[in-house]
């Protein structure tokens, strides 16, 4: 089909919403490295991780084989409510940067959640909900994850607990009181109700918290509360997972309409988006049927990617959890409070980590006020006002469309618009009115969190 005939944005039927998630470890010749447990050094069990999550989660997770996944039809009845998601040809983005390339953008903003988190979001509380449990207990960083399990724990009758990282519960008040209005309780972090928030208060006194702080009192607080489990937004197997139905719509509205991407670009930082995007084309690049050309774009701020170690971490800075290999800044890092562009975790999934250790994606850093240029324009011509997460993709979107401009290539561009802005206001205020300034941490700044990686 030519693609002036391509329209604006392209809907999938509910038909053809995906009944299975894929699973991208399946198809991975060289698996990521195990979690392991952080007393032994040993590959954790499920018996283990069943004490912290919630045991049919426990199983996806360390789930290397199925390349498919069955969704509960539960599950696909809640997708419904908000999928398929559009796939929008980006036609005035397009006339504005008098590119030859083509962008595409997979939107997952339009649920009252305002991203792709409510994806996996559903799926935990169904899980927990199936175990017969009270409630379950996590962490937010911005508020988008937040958001949406206590929208999916209202939908199942389940409690809700949530440790929101201190600067963003004080930025974001209004995202705090959506998780409120859904039946949340939403803490603080770190805090004064757990023996691990005490003790980083105590350490570091006036701090501004990080998901690694935030990662530890849910933790602590679903451990010690009997009916209750941890559930986690990004990062894990299980929660990539979930999010593959981002990739499997993006490819189907993709094939309905003959469109060959050649870039594919997901903002990145714990990995939940990227690794649902990129998911199933990756596959298909794993069996080298297809190739493309896969970016990464995580803030100049928290760069675990592009300047991070790769080596076993603790997933949280009270270490508690299990320790997964990854890239990361170490476990006590925590962003400048200047940092406002979301996407603030110390390390990065364990697949991405391993797909990028294996040249297999690459990896780029943005500094916050090009993130924020690129949100304004996009929201100009657009009309969508962009989550500062998703800005991110949008920045080097606009970069490799220029490139084109200079080049004369006729590239397809796909990048996943994770979400909305409009609770991100504070940030977007700071870069109105010119108040807002880039920090990049110096190795300096960055060796205390290397020296304090376990030694294995």
């Amino acid at each position: 089909m030519n693609q002036k005939e391509i329209p604006y944005k392209i809907y999938l039927e509910e038909s053809e919403m995906p009944k299975s998630w894929y699973n991208v470890r399946a198809d991975m010749k060289e698996k990521p490295e195990p979690l392991l447990n952080p007393g032994t050094h040993k590959p954790v069990t499920l018996a283990e991780l069943s004490g912290i999550f919630c045991e049919e989660l426990a199983k996806q997770e360390l789930n290397d084989t199925d390349v498919y996944i069955e969704i509960p039809e539960e599950i696909r009845k809640f997708y419904k409510m908000y999928r398929p998601s559009p796939l929008v040809r980006a036609y005035c983005l397009e006339e504005k940067l008098q590119t030859p390339a083509k962008i595409y953008y997979k939107f997952e903003g339009n649920n009252t959640s305002g991203s792709h988190k409510l994806n996996s979001a559903i799926a935990q509380a169904y899980y927990a909900k199936q175990q017969g449990l009270k409630g379950v207990t996590t962490e937010t960083g911005a508020g988008q994850w937040g958001t949406a399990l206590s929208m999916a724990c209202s939908y199942f009758d389940l409690d809700c607990k949530v440790y929101m990282v201190k600067v963003s519960y004080e930025q974001k008040p209004f995202r705090r009181e959506v998780m409120r209005t859904y039946g949340a309780s939403v803490t603080p972090s770190p805090s004064d109700t757990t023996d691990v928030g005490r003790q980083i208060l105590k350490e570091h006194p006036g701090t501004t918290g990080s998901l690694g702080c935030a990662i530890s009192e849910a933790v602590e607080a679903a451990v010690s509360t009997e009916g209750y489990r941890y559930v986690l937004g990004s990062v894990l197997n299980q929660v990539l997972l979930h999010q593959s139905v981002i990739g499997l719509e993006t490819k189907a509205a993709l094939d309905k309409y003959g469109i060959e991407p050649d870039v594919i670009i997901g903002c990145a930082g714990g990995g939940s988006n990227l690794g649902g995007l990129i998911s199933p084309f990756m596959g298909e690049k794993l069996r080298g049927e297809k190739d493309y050309q896969f970016i990464a774009v995580e803030p100049a701020s928290c760069p675990s990617l592009t300047r991070g170690k790769f080596a076993y971490d603790f997933c949280d800075t009270g270490r508690v959890c299990p320790l997964a290999k990854m890239y990361t800044l170490g476990s006590g890092f925590i962003p400048s409070a200047n940092h406002a562009g979301g996407l603030r975790y110390h390390g990065m999934s364990g697949v991405l980590s391993k797909l990028y250790d294996d040249g297999l994606m690459e990896a780029r850093s943005v500094e916050q006020t090009a993130v924020f240029e690129a949100a304004t324009q996009f929201a100009r011509v657009e009309g969508i006002l962009p989550a500062p997460e998703s800005s991110h993709a949008i920045r080097v979107a606009i970069d490799e469309a220029l490139k084109c401009k200079e080049t004369g290539e006729e590239k397809t561009i796909v990048f996943g618009l994770t979400g909305t802005g409009y609770f991100d206001m504070v940030a977007y205020e700071k870069f109105n009115n010119g108040e807002m300034s880039d920090y990049i941490p110096t190795d300096e700044d960055l060796q205390p969190g290397f020296d304090s990686l376990p030694k294995m």
